[in-house]
């Protein structure tokens, strides 16, 4: 299995402006980048049906917090990642498949490792209380 470091703290919110003006303007944070991400691979990868969102990361002295706000249109899934107040955690490993690949039977994975329309590398898995933890290679 390979090495996994911190990545980010992903908070699902209902404004992205909002939520950012109050975490730059409120907290101090830094914007680092804002992006968007959509397509099939991604919205397998969250399991979300549709699923595409926009989003914005930010510096919290060396912890990057991740805000995404998921389109209207998935907003109607039964899943509770693209709900606003939903989180997660993620973490960067070298190898995606190959983190996978060493996983125990009993560990969770909502989907394949999938590769997103923007290029990353990501699975998502569950712990044992049913928390989403992204893995990704970075």
């Amino acid at each position: 299995m390979t090495d996994l470091t911190a990545h980010h703290v992903g908070l699902t919110v209902s404004d992205l402006d909002r939520a950012v003006a109050f975490y730059r303007d409120t907290l101090g944070l830094e914007v680092v980048s804002r992006f968007e991400v959509g397509g099939e691979a991604f919205a397998t990868a969250v399991d979300v049906d549709g699923a595409s969102g926009t989003f914005a990361h930010l510096d919290a002295d060396g912890v990057r917090i991740e805000l995404v706000e998921y389109d209207p249109e998935g907003a109607a899934s039964t899943s509770a990642l693209n709900q606003p107040g939903a989180c997660h955690v993620g973490f960067a490993v070298e190898d995606v498949d190959a983190f996978v690949a060493g996983l125990s039977d009993d560990v969770e994975t909502i989907s394949e490792p999938q590769t997103t329309e923007s290029g990353t590398r990501l699975v998502f898995l569950r712990d044992p209380d049913g928390n989403r933890i992204e893995l990704l290679e970075a």
